[in-house]
């Protein structure tokens, strides 16, 4: 099959399968790979703790295992497949796996009905659903926050990350991205018990995530406010504690005029984390201060409208993304066939 116009083919046909059906009912692969995963790490940390670089050494193990055998049997199935009429099935299946958009739309629409209906229990419990902090005492914006914040992260680790290592490396590159990225959520977290542990697993989807993420931040600051959403990514992004986040969150909330950021408990403790977004926030450059364009004490606190603005950016982001690569790919082939 030829490379060209099957990229964007299958690109297209696994985030329409995805927006017409949704993660597996029944079974994701991803909850069976969770579910070894927690089997995994408990066998690897009996004992547990020990020195350091011992755990470290664990971690990284416990990741090898899980990922390596699994990617380099779907890279070898996808390379039989390719040389047969129907082998971009393969690369499609494996693509919509991956993605999850619309489990995104999901679960941020019912949030944004549930404070757009007044039901603030509901929304905490829904929003529970898609974040990792404590959501029980939220208020409106807080949970309108959380959700956007979620939203925006997950527009890159679940639907254009995806994208760009299937782009790269076709189905085998997204499944080893959602791998990578499914660990990094299990064992990535700083606390006593994964901080060493967990260490490989972080670094691994730092780096995965290099590229991707800063795509992301572009599409979204090309979807929405763009001049906003750069000053907010230049500007705020280096202050978030992750190198990758930072960029996704900051030209999110710059794109869709909302400030995020601000406390939030994780685990029983409360995380002060910077401000961003649209607002008139001062920068520091170069020793200098100097003023962004708008600041983040003054920008719009989040609520249901921005859920569905968040919402848009990444749906939106994964056809312009086809559309791009079509372009790119019909350009290269023009140009080898003249």
């Amino acid at each position: 099959m030829d490379i060209f116009p099957a990229l964007p083919v299958a690109m297209a046909a696994g985030v329409l399968l995805d927006r017409l059906l949704g993660e597996p009912r029944r079974f994701h692969p991803l909850v069976g790979f969770g579910a070894v995963a927690n089997r995994v790490e408990s066998l690897l940390r009996q004992g547990a703790p020990g020195h350091p670089l011992f755990n470290r050494v664990r971690g990284l193990l416990g990741w090898l295992l899980l990922v390596v055998p699994v990617v380099a049997l779907i890279a070898a199935l996808a390379i039989f497949c390719g040389r047969q009429t129907w082998g971009g099935a393969v690369d499609i299946a494996l693509l919509y796996f991956a993605l999850g958009a619309r489990s995104l739309v999901q679960h941020g629409e019912q949030v944004a009905r549930d404070l757009a209906a007044n039901d603030l229990a509901a929304a905490r419990a829904h929003v529970g659903w898609m974040v990792s902090r404590d959501t029980s005492s939220l208020d409106d914006e807080g949970v309108a926050r959380a959700a956007v914040e979620s939203i925006l992260e997950n527009g890159n680790d679940a639907v254009f990350g995806a994208l760009f290592w299937f782009c790269i490396a076709g189905g085998a590159g997204a499944l080893l991205f959602r791998l990578a990225n499914t660990l990094d959520a299990m064992w990535g977290y700083k606390d006593t018990r994964r901080i060493y542990f967990g260490w490989a697993a972080a670094r691994i989807d730092d780096m995965l995530n290099l590229i991707p993420a800063r795509l992301t931040a572009l599409t979204y600051a090309v979807l929405g406010d763009t001049r906003t959403a750069l000053v907010c990514w230049r500007t705020q992004a280096g202050a978030w504690a992750s190198p990758n986040a930072g960029p996704v969150i900051a030209a999110g909330a710059g794109a869709i005029g909302v400030q995020l950021g601000g406390a939030a408990m994780y685990h029983g403790e409360y995380e002060m984390r910077p401000k961003v977004g649209a607002g008139k926030a001062t920068a520091l450059e170069g020793g200098r201060a100097r003023n962004a364009l708008l600041a983040v004490a003054d920008g719009e606190t989040a609520n249901a409208v921005h859920i569905q603005r968040a919402l848009a950016l990444v749906v939106r982001g994964q056809w312009v993304w086809v559309a791009v690569v079509t372009i790119f790919i019909t350009i290269v082939a023009v140009i080898n066939h003249a």
